[in-house]
């Protein structure tokens, strides 16, 4: 663990953090002992988040820093996209807003989780063959209308109807939703936020 390349990451220093993996790669360090630097300066950055040290601009700013970073060797596709498994994560049918899920994208990859974006706009139908090709842990909905509840609400329950939902939690998170949405829909988890997601899906799968 580079102490340097945490302390850089958690404080944002884009041009440190930049210097210094590619530091480490010179020196022949492997790309998941980076990685795995950068999540610990990327878990810092969520509990500052958390304690309102940080704002959402820094939680995403962090995450865009973590992706200049390891495009230096080559990305996560061959170093570990998978360490904490998978997570499939879409808005709605019906709702095509993606600002909310693609900030809660981009922090999930940053913290060693491979991400299986179905985009907006995604059926039900999608959400049950991405559920069993990829065999995630936790499910994602995105919902920013109240018109579309009963999507949500739809969509879980034909997820339970395919006899996916034992092996699957159902995490979902938008603007207008909570708690009540949450047992209206029969969601498992209700998140308030991209780092919320994060813990829930870190604190399931045992990390």
């Amino acid at each position: 663990m580079s102490k340097r390349l945490v302390e850089a990451m958690a404080a944002l220093d884009e041009d440190v953090v930049l210097e210094e993996v590619q530091s480490l790669k010179n020196r022949g360090v492997e790309p998941l002992e980076i990685i795995e630097s950068l999540q610990e300066g990327m878990s810092i950055v969520g509990k500052r988040f958390e304690s309102k040290e940080y704002f959402l601009s820094e939680l995403i700013m962090s995450a865009e820093v973590f992706n200049e970073a390891t495009k230096l060797f080559g990305g996560m596709d061959k170093s570990g996209k998978s360490k904490n498994g998978v997570f499939v994560l879409g808005t709605i049918y019906d709702d095509i807003h993606d600002i909310g899920k693609n900030i809660v994208t981009t922090v999930m990859r940053s913290n060693g989780f491979e991400v299986i974006d179905l985009g907006v706009d995604v059926s039900t139908a999608k959400f049950i063959e991405a559920i069993r090709q990829y065999k995630p842990k936790v499910v994602g909905i995105s919902c920013l209308l109240t018109t579309c509840f009963d999507n949500v609400k739809e969509c879980i329950q034909a997820i339970k109807d395919a006899g996916l939902r034992n092996g699957v939690k159902v995490l979902i998170g938008g603007g207008p939703i909570d708690e009540a949405t949450g047992k209206y829909v029969k969601a498992d988890i209700v998140a308030k936020n991209a780092q919320n997601t994060v813990d829930y899906c870190k604190q399931f799968v045992g990390v």
